[in-house]
C-alpha cells in the first residue's frame, strides 16, 4: 500500500473524522461560553467587587489576575455544562434505551458454577440439573 493510500485510509478512519467534528464544534461552544462568562458572569461579580476597575484589568504587579479569573470561569463553566450534557443527560438517554438483557446462565445446585440455561448435566461437577 503506497504513502497516499495509507493517509487516506487513516484520515477516513471514524475516531479521526469524530475527532475533527468534536474540536470543530468545541472551539465553536468555547467562544459562546466566553461571550456569556463576559457579558453576564462577570459583569454580575463586578457587584460585589471594587466599581472603580474593570475585572479584565485586575492586575497584581505584573500579573493579569483578570485575564485569569476570567479563563478559570470560563473552564469551569464549559466543564460544567459539558458533564450536564454528555455524562448526565446522554447517559439517562442511553440508559432508557436500553431493554434488560435476558440471563443466558443459571449456576448449578450443586456446585454454584455458571453453566448455561439449556444445560441438562453440569459441566464442572456433572451433578444433574
Amino acid at each position: 500500500m503506497s504513502l497516499k493510500e495509507e493517509f487516506k485510509a487513516f484520515i477516513m478512519k471514524g475516531n479521526v473524522v469524530d475527532l475533527a467534528v468534536a474540536v470543530v464544534i468545541g472551539g465553536a461552544f468555547g467562544k459562546i461560553v466566553t461571550a456569556f462568562v463576559d457579558g453576564v458572569v462577570m459583569p454580575l461579580a463586578t457587584y460585589v467587587l471594587p466599581s472603580n476597575i474593570k475585572w479584565e484589568e485586575w492586575v497584581l504587579g505584573k500579573f493579569r489576575i483578570g485575564a485569569v479569573l476570567g479563563a478559570t470561569v470560563n473552564f469551569l463553566i464549559i466543564a460544567l455544562v459539558i458533564f450536564l450534557v454528555l455524562v448526565k443527560l446522554l447517559g439517562k438517554l442511553m440508559h432508557r434505551h436500553q431493554e434488560p438483557v435476558a440471563p443466558t446462565t443459571k449456576a448449578c445446585p450443586a456446585c454454584l458454577e455458571q453453566v448455561a440455561l439449556g444445560a441438562t448435566r453440569c459441566k464442572y461437577c456433572t451433578s444433574q440439573l
